[in-house]
């Protein structure tokens, strides 16, 4: 059984678990422009990944959503996937409570570093993790990473490569 830690009176963070799919598949529709992933996905997430992704539930409904994973060229690397948080919960800090949720895990103890890919544009993204990087009293470096010349066929916009860390 998983672990469940309280935020508030209402307010859940835990590892998402397969029962969580239908909801989290939900939660992205309803976070435009995000892009949406196969439900198969979602479901290996929830199986594979759940030690390195996190919910937040409020009144036994999902709120938000991270998923990430080890990088497997990078072993003290957490790369953060997809943050998804509910419109009318948003604002509220809810990812990076997720996200430190997830780095706080006894599984994660050897994680020195989070990266993450964002479009420039998307301020929203930008600030949520220079604002994780600063309140984790280290860096977020943003670097070239998939140039908008990959994406050119789908109307995709570049990705930078956000790297916070080192996380003490």
């Amino acid at each position: 059984m998983n672990e469940n830690k309280e935020i508030n009176q209402s307010l859940t963070v835990r590892e998402p678990q397969n029962e969580d799919v239908n909801l989290i598949y939900a939660l992205i529709h309803d976070c435009n422009p995000l892009d949406i992933n196969s439900f198969y996905s979602y479901l290996l997430i929830c199986t594979h990944f759940n030690k390195t992704s996190a919910v937040i539930e409020l009144n036994d409904q999902i709120a938000g959503y991270v998923s990430g994973y080890i990088s497997p060229n990078n072993n003290d690397t957490l790369f953060i996937w997809q943050v998804a948080v509910s419109p009318q919960m948003r604002r509220q800090g809810l990812a990076g409570i997720m996200i430190k949720d997830i780095i706080q895990r006894k599984e994660l103890e050897n994680i020195n570093y989070i990266e993450a890919t964002v479009a420039p544009s998307n301020n929203a993204s930008m600030a949520l993790f220079q604002k994780l990087a600063s309140s984790l009293k280290t860096k977020c470096e943003k670097l070239e990473f998939f140039r908008r010349e990959l994406f050119e066929k789908y109307g995709h916009k570049e990705e930078l490569l956000l790297r916070i860390g080192p996380i003490t």
